[in-house]
């Protein structure tokens, strides 16, 4: 009996380790088929946009809190550990009943297909590599599953099981058991090769098809009509370890809802200006390149930063003001709200009159001196001043639709988020780090505040509960990028706190009261403990 129920156990492992093999076997046809559609045809990338849209706010913050700009690394983990216990479940059903075991697999391949028709910009016929995977899956599954009938039964196996083992390969004696088992094993192994073969050729043939890389690599921007203002010398906090005042580019933060980052040819990109307006507009990205386009340093800020996060950066753009594009249209009395829309699916609502005042939203087409990298919404973006990326920062950007609040919900606003906001004003540490430990003596604290649109006026320092001693400002670029600070502390042995606030172009000091980044920004004081021995 314990030999038989040892046997029993394996082979429920060898039927779980089948179901996972199909399961890959299944991603890698679609993988290898889809390099012919689009990327979002792809039912891992499909799952998981699907997984995203889903996401409850708290969910979407724990993540972001987690695991930070690997957000999406982690998904994929998840995904991957959550298939591959599903596969495990249906190998093992259809071991012991096949027809359950396919209409399983048949379910699964109906989810998947229905998360790739639901994706922006994906037709009925992007469902023909996730049909053919199912396909492909289910066919591994049945040739992995005969050896396996081949093997002895469990005593209480059900009559359709034994009759299934016989009918395959008669009753099992010893040689005939470890004949099945090498059989298996050598199927799994070199399907579960084949299946990676098939997932990178698909990987690398999409890249070869895809030429977006090498035509952002081609592509020279135009020299503004407005440069950008000249930056104070000044700008950088003297502090060590202070985060630069320029952000570069591959540091820059990345939020966004995107788990396959959309890759668009420049010759197919549109801009369609409809809605509220008297005319509607339309341009291509040539129409850009020979607009005239300003150059301004923009800090962005994402929404799900928490009070000392490190979700905001600050560089220098180049693109068209909305605001000339809206006059163009000419928005209709009683609007209110422009709906940004994304190649993906993402929208937008930012308030009309920020986009039609002076400060220099845009449509970018250049970070930093370069053309906007493809994960920060190359060929065009929305860069506005002033507001949370959840409102304002659409990347890949192909729709503008004047509207109302009372008509429209943007992506987010949908999902428990505020349809409007405006940047709080915020302070950060930056020098020393939480945990540090250091000696008595002099301690150079240092860091990061900003209020877009109103400029940062003091910023101030505090030590355990003691009074607020304010820092020195390095010099002020403009309003609308962040300020660095710089403080001398005389440390003394013992646990500290140090914490730091900031005032406002306004008069406005940022607040104590704490609040969760749902449903219109974090706030409150960040601060850090030190050891000082």
């Amino acid at each position: 009996m314990e030999k038989l129920g040892s046997r029993t156990r394996g082979t429920h492992s060898m039927a779980a380790l089948a179901g996972v093999v199909s399961a890959g076997v299944v991603l890698a046809v679609a993988e290898l088929i889809g390099a012919f559609f689009t990327a979002r045809a792809t039912p891992f990338f499909a799952l998981g946009s699907t997984f995203i849209d889903f996401t409850p706010p708290w969910l979407k913050d724990f993540a972001i809190a987690t695991f930070g700009t690997n957000d999406k690394a982690a998904l994929f983990v998840g995904m991957g550990v959550t298939i591959a216990v599903l596969a495990c479940v249906l190998g093992i059903v259809a071991y012991r009943k096949w027809a359950l075991g396919v209409l399983g697999v048949l379910f699964m391949g109906a989810v998947i297909v229905a998360c790739v028709l639901t994706r922006a910009g994906v037709g009925p016929l992007n469902a023909i590599p996730s049909i053919l995977g199912t396909l492909a899956g289910l066919f591994v599954l049945r040739r992995l599953m005969v050896p396996l009938w081949g093997l002895k039964p469990w005593p209480e196996a059900p009559a359709d099981q034994a009759a299934d083992a016989g009918d395959h390969l008669g009753s099992a004696d010893a040689g005939t058991v470890g004949t099945s088992r090498r059989r298996f094993f050598a199927a799994a192994g070199i399907t579960a090769v084949a299946a990676g073969i098939a997932a990178t050729g698909g990987r690398l043939l999409s890249s070869a098809r895809n030429n977006v890389a090498q035509a952002r690599d081609a592509l020279r921007l135009p020299s503004p009509v407005k440069a950008a203002a000249p930056v104070p010398a000044g700008v950088q906090s003297p502090v060590p370890g202070v985060f630069p005042w320029l952000t570069p580019n591959s540091e820059f933060y990345r939020i966004d809802t995107a788990l396959s980052v959309p890759e668009i040819n420049v010759n197919d990109w549109e801009l369609r200006v409809h809605g509220m307006v008297e005319q509607e507009v339309t341009m291509n990205f040539q129409d850009l390149l020979d607009a005239e386009l300003i150059e301004s340093h923009v800090t962005l800020t994402c929404v799900s930063n928490p009070v000392g996060g490190k979700l905001a950066g600050n560089a220098k753009w180049l693109g068209l003001p909305i605001r000339e594009v809206l006059a163009k249209a000419k928005p209709k009395e009683g609007a209110d709200m422009v709906l940004s829309k994304s190649i993906d699916g993402f929208s937008a609502s930012t308030p009309l009159e920020v986009l039609q005042d002076d400060r220099d939203a845009m449509l970018a087409i250049g970070m930093n001196g370069e053309p906007l990298p493809v994960e920060h919404g190359y060929p065009v973006r929305m860069v506005v001043p002033g507001l949370y990326g959840f409102v304002s920062a659409t990347k890949w950007v192909v729709e503008l639709e004047v509207t109302r609040f009372a008509d429209a919900k943007a992506y987010w606003t949908e999902r428990g988020w505020s349809d409007r906001g405006p940047i709080k004003t915020m302070a950060r540490v930056d020098v020393p780090k939480s945990f540090a430990k250091f000696p008595p003596g002099k301690v150079a604290v240092g860091g990061t505040a900003w209020a877009q649109t109103r400029g940062i006026t003091k910023v101030e320092v505090q030590i355990d509960d003691g009074e607020w001693m304010e820092a020195t400002l390095s010099d002020e670029a403009s309003t609308i990028t962040w300020r660095q600070w710089s403080f001398e502390w005389d440390a003394t042995p013992g646990i500290h706190y140090v914490k730091a606030r900031a005032t406002d172009g306004t008069g406005e000091v940022q607040t104590e009261t704490r609040a969760d980044p749902v449903p219109d920004g974090a706030s409150g004081w960040p601060s850090v403990m030190v050891t000082v021995a």
